[in-house]
């Protein structure tokens, strides 16, 4: 969605779960695609974004290689309209956002990581995530960024 706003004129979300390297990346990625100004974090941040996150991404076109974890303890100096939580581990540990935000809000997703089973009954998993993540993102967008719009 490229609706002429600029980067500034954008608002911001963050996305925040335990390790930051598979739910909250796909929706920093995701979210960038619906013209959102989008970050993520993690409680106790992984080292490196889970690669079948990665490749369920790539599948729709969205590249997502290049981010990293981030400890949200980093991130905390920011302001952003939205906040939101992905897991209860996020929610728990940090219940009230010490950061600067407009809104905190919590939207839990399962860990697709707790998988088992063959590679492919896996990614089945991950890409039920990434769509389950999209859909709720765009009734979120719809809801919050749009009619924001209307009102201005």
């Amino acid at each position: 969605m490229n609706d002429g706003l600029d980067k500034s004129e954008r608002k911001s979300i963050l996305f925040v779960c335990t390790g930051n390297t598979c739910r909250s990346q796909m929706a920093e990625g995701l979210a960038r695609t619906l013209n959102w100004r989008a970050h993520s974090a993690g409680v106790e941040p992984g080292f490196a974004v889970n690669p079948r996150a990665i490749a369920v991404m790539a599948e729709i076109g969205i590249d997502i290689s290049g981010q990293i974890p981030k400890n949200l303890d980093n991130l905390l100096t920011e302001y952003y309209d939205y906040v939101v939580t992905l897991c209860d581990h996020a929610r728990e540990t940090c219940p009230n956002f010490t950061g600067k935000a407009g809104r905190v809000l919590h939207q839990g997703f399962p860990d697709p990581f707790e998988m088992r089973g063959t590679e492919e009954e896996i990614l089945k998993v991950y890409r039920k995530s990434r769509d389950d993540i999209y859909r709720w993102l765009k009734i979120f967008t719809r809801d919050n960024l749009e009619s924001a719009r209307l009102n201005n």
